[in-house]
């Protein structure tokens, strides 16, 4: 269903987290005195694990501890989003999972997995919605007081006139008088798909003919891994897997760092690598060793446990501010933030660096385009972040008394 582990989605202001499908039920009990403290049951239904995120207040916040609850209690939410995710298991039967998280008017949040809805026959925007709006039914939801749904950006999803997410919101819009409902496309999905875009098929064809000719073949493999070891050389090559960035990341780097032993592997068995010879092949290799090494640790910046929305925001927003830092560098010729291109280039010039600046540009625009939804909440982004910093024009007229007063207090 997806090419990304362990994705973030967006619920509302106060929190984001994702499943990956095939899912784990998991519940999660959080003492705001002890956060670490936690007690995990998990029913196992594939991989990988679903994480809970938590967020807690800082001390000296004016509001309480954000906390996960046992049970959904869906008609004490006074707003809640929903999440859904369908992919299909190892027996070729479709699955829609479907999570609601919801705050109360004490703003606990509440978080559960509703359901994963076996999808036995058709596959349309119809079928999908018919599912999840019953299983919210089931579990009695105020249609009025949704706020959000995150999909996994399939086309079912969210197509424009008959999607998924345009049937969720006719509903929600009809019971709530037209009041503003957002939808999402996954964070770590999106950041994923970026980061495809940066394709650069002359270097990742060579790279893995290579390391599948080295990989795929028993012998081939044994006698490659003795090379490193005469060589004092404790890891091997990893396979490339296209499914999961990471592993492209891992590849690329490994094979510039065993670069002069594959060669030397390569020519012993009759198959030369010829592109080890052309230097701007190499600098290309050392371009996306650079690239992907950068976007990895996007990655894993944006992955792990108790993260909100605005974080993941923050850290799409500093890499883009990176990218925009790179792009200017690159064009001027210096390749500083990018040690491999710089080991290889003997002879730095702006005519070498500009298309590794443009392949920069391309990639910005790439994250410009996906986040644009990012530019629409940046003052609510704000006011959640930093309420007592931000313009009171920009805050709802219902709170700007009481942010000004407080913010006038000394503490």
């Amino acid at each position: 269903m997806s090419d990304v582990c362990d994705r973030d989605w967006v619920l509302d202001p106060a929190s984001s987290h994702s499943p990956s499908a095939p899912l784990i039920r998991s519940k999660s009990h959080y003492n705001p005195t002890n956060p670490t403290a936690s007690h995990h049951d998990s029913l196992l239904s594939g991989s990988p694990a679903l994480h809970i995120r938590i967020w807690n207040w800082a001390g000296g916040s004016s509001f309480p501890p954000i906390t996960i609850s046992e049970k959904a209690d869906s008609p004490s939410f006074i707003v809640f989003s929903v999440a859904i995710d369908e992919g299909t298991d190892i027996t070729d039967v479709a699955q829609l999972a479907i999570f609601i998280r919801g705050v109360d008017d004490t703003l606990t949040v509440t978080e559960e997995f509703v359901e994963l809805v076996p999808m036995t026959d058709t596959t349309t925007a119809a079928d999908i919605f018919t599912a999840l709006v019953g299983e919210l039914d089931r579990v009695g939801v105020d249609w009025s007081r949704a706020v959000s749904l995150t999909t996994d950006g399939a086309p079912s999803m969210i197509r424009k006139k008959a999607g998924v997410v345009k049937k969720f919101r006719d509903k929600v819009q009809s019971a709530n008088g037209g009041r503003d409902f957002w939808t999402f496309h996954c964070i770590l999905h999106q950041e994923a798909l970026c980061c495809k875009s940066l394709k650069m098929d002359n270097v990742m064809k060579v790279v893995i003919q290579t390391v599948n000719f080295i990989r795929s073949r028993g012998l081939n493999h044994g006698q490659f891994d003795s090379l490193l070891r005469e060589k004092d050389h404790i890891y091997g090559l990893p396979y490339h897997t296209e499914v999961r960035w990471l592993s492209r990341g891992a590849v690329l780097r490994r094979f510039f760092d065993l670069r002069e032993e594959i060669e030397q592997f390569m020519e012993e068995k009759g198959k030369p690598v010829l592109e080890f010879h052309c230097a701007e092949w190499m600098q290309d290799l050392a371009f996306m060793v650079d690239v992907t090494e950068h976007l990895s640790n996007l990655k894993k910046q944006l992955q792990g446990r108790n993260k909100v929305v605005t974080q993941y925001y923050d850290g799409i927003r500093s890499f883009k501010l990176k990218l925009l830092l790179w792009e200017a560098q690159l064009a001027g010729g210096d390749a500083a933030h990018f040690r491999c291109l710089k080991n290889v280039c003997t002879n730095q010039s702006v005519a070498d660096m500009k298309r590794f600046k443009d392949k920069i540009t391309g990639l910005l625009l790439e994250f410009e385009q996906r986040f644009q939804i990012f530019g629409e909440l940046e003052k609510d982004f704000k006011v959640f972040c930093s309420p007592f910093t931000v313009n009171p024009f920009d805050l709802p007229v219902r709170i700007q008394l009481e942010i000004l007063t407080c913010s006038a207090t000394r503490i």
